[in-house]
């Protein structure tokens, strides 16, 4: 009888992209409207990355639609404004995700260690 090792279900076909990651990232905190969220993501990124309108509501469609998200009601409804709150299945991509970005590290790390000997 031979043994066969089972793989943990991989839960999302591919990585997510860096807009969405940074998103779910900006969201575990704390809800927030587009604006927000535009301006929380700017500055986790070091002001490396900036969405553009297009590409936060893009991907917030997105992320409603799977359910990884949810609309979230304010109280302040000035403007209209819509804000948005991370769903436990989207915290729960999000912590997938952060494993596999930290397995992918601890990899490439002992391989740096390897050159420098």
């Amino acid at each position: 009888m031979r043994h066969v090792a089972r793989r943990p279900a991989i839960e999302h076909t591919k990585p997510l992209t860096e807009p969405v990651l940074l998103i779910l990232m900006s969201l575990a905190a704390q809800p927030r409207h587009g604006y927000a969220l535009i301006k929380d993501i700017e500055a986790l990124s070091r002001h490396r990355v900036r969405l553009s309108t297009g590409t936060l509501y893009g991907a917030l469609r997105r992320l409603l639609d799977e359910g990884w998200i949810e609309r979230f009601e304010q109280e302040d409804t000035s403007r209209d404004k819509q804000a948005y709150r991370l769903t436990s299945e989207g915290r729960r991509q999000l912590e997938l995700e952060l494993d596999r970005f930290r397995e992918l590290s601890r990899a490439g790390f002992a391989r740096l260690r390897l050159g420098e000997a």
